[in-house]
């Protein structure tokens, strides 16, 4: 039973880590599509009155400020769901190994939320507004903590699809041999 409940809540833990990379980057998508279609006559209006690159700008700062605030919110969901990942695991037995992967991914969150995530904030607002030609010093800086925080939000899910893996190994080999 703890096995199946490890390997469901690592499963909740991977697709919100996917669940929260597609909405963040539909959400910029959306800005697009929302000022080419015809959909909305009133939202139209709006636009036109404000001018289009205006609304353009003002609607990707409500996307940005919408996904900072998901990917904080994530941030902090992650950390007890690791918690309650590393205790499960570490009560199976042979779990020393699973759980050190466990807690590497463990790692991996606190350091997203402490150390990459408040400057991607704190710089990604500074920049909402500013001329993109030419491009803002901080904008490299910004690439550069986007870039981590991608890497190690794609490598902590990799280590959580192997450890989910060897969970159902394990499940698979008892239901096979019993013993």
């Amino acid at each position: 039973m703890r096995t199946a409940t490890a390997a469901f809540c690592l499963g909740l833990w991977i697709m919100g880590t996917l669940s929260i990379s597609v909405m963040a980057t539909q959400n910029f998508f959306t800005i697009d599509r929302l000022l080419a279609a015809e959909v909305n006559p009133e939202f139209h209006e709006s636009v036109e009155r404000l001018g289009t690159e205006e609304a353009r700008v003002f609607l990707r700062h409500l996307s940005s400020e919408l996904n900072r605030l998901y990917f904080q919110y994530w941030n902090y969901t992650q950390l007890p769901l690791a918690g309650i990942v590393l205790w499960l695991v570490f009560w199976l037995p042979d779990g020393a190994r699973l759980s050190w992967t466990v807690g590497i991914m463990l790692l991996i969150v606190t350091a997203l939320t402490v150390l990459v995530t408040p400057p991607i904030v704190a710089i990604g607002r500074s920049l909402d507004f500013v001329p993109r030609n030419p491009p803002p010093p901080e904008l490299a800086t910004f690439g550069i903590l986007h870039a981590i925080y991608t890497s190690l939000e794609i490598g902590k899910a990799a280590l959580g699809l192997w450890v989910v893996y060897q969970l159902c190994s394990r499940t698979r080999e008892r239901q096979t041999f019993p013993g």
